[in-house]
This record gives structure tokens, C-alpha cells and sequence, in this order.
């Protein structure tokens, strides 16, 4: 039976996405922030079909630990599955997202993604990747945007953490009914910790966060704390 759905599923997908992406270059024309709240009805309409197509549901803990929409942040989050690629849009400010600049080539998707003002990695452009974030991260900052993934701003981190890979694994057809907890810690400042001890101590909260979470395929969701 999961087999069926994720075969309908991809079918929903490659049906709904061309013509979405078409929309979108036929509002290229917009201003970044509304154009960018266009695009994720795309995200939206794929987790709808994930929900009842697949029956990949889910709830999320720690909401209160989102900072206000005026203090941007960073959001750090496992990628362990296209779900929260998706999802993580609506529980945060406009996210720009980290991406490899050949994604962009990919025909409807990227096309209409290069609107969503991604932060692009170009690898061929002979400079430093962690120089380009940088570059293109202080731009979407003041655009508007929190980022998400990138922790070397200078800026705040939101942890988050999810159980998504076990229902929706990344780069895998197959998908499976049940419920992704998200988690989302309190953010983590910088003060005078060294960016690598930084680093550090978001991946271990979220690495452990996801352990307590477990795999809801064989566990009763934790409960929030």
C-alpha cells in the first residue's frame, strides 16, 4: 500500500508542479516578499498531498521558542528529508534557503525556486563558497528574510529538529503514514563562544533532540518538555 501512495504521490507532484511554476515566472514581476509568500502555496500543496495521499501528518513543540518576526534569526535544522524543506516555511518568517546553484537548472522547479531568492553556491564562480553565503546572506537579511541552515552571520540560531527521514527519507520514492514531531529549541546566542564551539552545540541539541523524538514508525511521539 505505501508503494501505491508514493507512486500517486510522485504522480501529484510531477502534475501540480509544472503548472505552479508557471504561475510563478508569470509573477516575476512582483516585490521579493510577496512573490516569496506566492511560491510557498506550491510547499503547501505538497504537504496536503503528503497528508492525504501518503497520511504524513504532524504536530510541533516549542512554537513558543520562536523569536519575534523583527529579530532575525537563523534557523538550523537536520536534513534528513524534503519534508521540512517545505514545512519550515510556515512556522518561520520568509526563509532563504542554502542551495546549490544547479538546482536552478532544473526545469520548472528551479526555475520558479530562483524566484523564492535562494541563497545560491556557485562553485565554478572561484570564490569561497562560505565568502558567497555570506555575501547573498546579509543581502536576504536586510531583504527581509531569516536564513535558514547557514550559522555564520553573526546572527542568532533557532535549533530544529525533526523525525521526517523516517516517513518521507531524502532521495527515497518510498513514503510511510504517521505523524513528524517538529521540535524547536530556544534560540542560541552567540555572545563570545567561538563559531566552531557553536557549530558544535546546535548539532548536539539537534542530534539529541531527534533521539528523543525517535522514530514514529515504533514509537509514541515524545512528549513536549
Amino acid at each position: 500500500m505505501s508503494v501505491l501512495r508514493s507512486l500517486l504521490f510522485a504522480l501529484y507532484q510531477l502534475i501540480v508542479t509544472p503548472i505552479y511554476a508557471i504561475l510563478v515566472l508569470l509573477l516575476f514581476w512582483l516585490p521579493r516578499l510577496p512573490r516569496f509568500r506566492f511560491i510557498i502555496g506550491w510547499c503547501w500543496l505538497i504537504l496536503f498531498g503528503a497528508r492525504w495521499v501518503c497520511g504524513i501528518r504532524h504536530r510541533v513543540i516549542g512554537v513558543e521558542n520562536i523569536p519575534p518576526r523583527s529579530s532575525p534569526h537563523i534557523v538550523m535544522s537536520k536534513h534528513s528529508s524534503t519534508w521540512e524543506t517545505l514545512a519550515l516555511n510556515f512556522l518561520f518568517p520568509p526563509l532563504a534557503f542554502v542551495a546549490k546553484k544547479e538546482l536552478l537548472s532544473i526545469p520548472f522547479f528551479g526555475w520558479a525556486f530562483s524566484l523564492a531568492s535562494p541563497i545560491t553556491i556557485d562553485r565554478k564562480a572561484g570564490k569561497d563558497a562560505m565568502q558567497q553565503i555570506a555575501e547573498q546572506g546579509h543581502e536576504r537579511l536586510a531583504q527581509g528574510f531569516w536564513i535558514v541552515v547557514y550559522p555564520e552571520l553573526g546572527i542568532p540560531v533557532v535549533p530544529v529538529a525533526h523525525n521526517a527521514g523516517y516517513l518521507w527519507p531524502k532521495g527515497v520514492l518510498g513514503k510511510r503514514p504517521g505523524t513528524v514531531t517538529v521540535s524547536i529549541g530556544k534560540p542560541i546566542q552567540l555572545d563570545e563562544t567561538d563559531m566552531q564551539q557553536l557549530i558544535n552545540k546546535v548539532e548536539k541539541w539537534i542530534e539529541d533532540e531527534v533521539t528523543r523524538l525517535g522514530n514514529p514508525l515504533r514509537e509514541a511521539p515524545a512528549r513536549p518538555r
